[in-house]
């Protein structure tokens, strides 16, 4: 039977944005609101941000010829597509691809409670917050947003695209957490509980790099194995010497 999935499929965190210091900065204060003024697409990398990017672009110029990405696809929200065409400037070889954006990689949509902590949820929407609690975050939709199951639906149909138009081809997707976890949950067939004791084990790192590769022995037809899971690039100064890429799982908060 033909191969109906990418050789290999990289999946990947946007590098630390500025919506991400301000909502730990919130949450350390102890405060009702997240101060940002963009809208979620429009929040950009932090500084940091941009250095986790090229050290991930560092790291996919390390591997080997002719195992790199010939395909990139992203998240339109603007802290993603940074993210991915700095991978593309960092990796030698791989300037010359174009990244593609794709709306159904954007994040989880959070409705009218977009910008408020969880101390600010408790204060403003009590019954939201009860309801959320009842019903736990992966079937709960706050008025105006997504569920984990919508943005689930959304990545059905993307993945679908995938292994019509990309097929043995090796591909990087550069997107948002939850649509890394829901991504996880898809490809490997997991359900609500494995997929949020995962998540309860803390974010997916920025810029980390969860992997997947074709075998052809496993399932009955073939199917992608995950390889990798979580790792990060080591930040490089300008000049440093290029270490080897690496091989280890990170489940700390990022």
């Amino acid at each position: 039977m033909e191969q109906k999935w990418p050789q290999t499929l990289w999946i990947v965190r946007h590098g630390q944005s500025a919506g991400n210091i301000a909502r730990d900065a919130a949450e350390a204060g102890g405060l009702a609101t997240i101060a940002i003024a963009e809208r979620d697409v429009d929040v950009p990398l932090s500084k940091l941000g941009e250095k986790q990017a090229d050290a991930l672009g560092t790291w996919f110029g390390e591997l080997a010829a002719g195992t790199g990405p010939d395909v990139v696809l992203c998240s339109p929200y603007v802290r993603a597509h940074q993210t991915a065409l700095r991978v593309l400037a960092a990796a030698p070889h791989m300037d010359d691809l174009t990244c593609i954006r794709d709306e159904r990689l954007r994040e989880k949509e959070f409705g009218i409670l977009d910008r408020l902590t969880p101390l600010g949820i408790r204060n403003k929407y009590p019954e939201l917050a009860e309801q959320r609690s009842h019903v736990g975050k992966f079937y709960f939709r706050p008025p105006g947003g997504e569920s984990w199951c919508d943005v689930i639906l959304r990545l059905r149909s993307f993945l679908e695209m995938v292994t019509r138009e990309y097929r043995r081809e090796r591909v990087l997707i550069v997107a948002h957490q939850v649509t890394v976890s829901c991504m996880r949950y898809l490809l490997e067939r997991m359900d609500e509980a494995q997929i949020l004791a995962i998540d309860r084990m803390g974010d997916v790192p920025n810029c980390g790099v969860t992997s997947y590769e074709f075998d052809p022995a496993a399932g009955h037809h073939g199917k992608l194995v995950r390889r990798l899971e979580n790792v990060v690039s080591p930040l490089r100064e300008a000049g440093a010497p290029v270490t080897a890429a690496p091989d280890v799982p990170v489940a700390a908060k990022s």
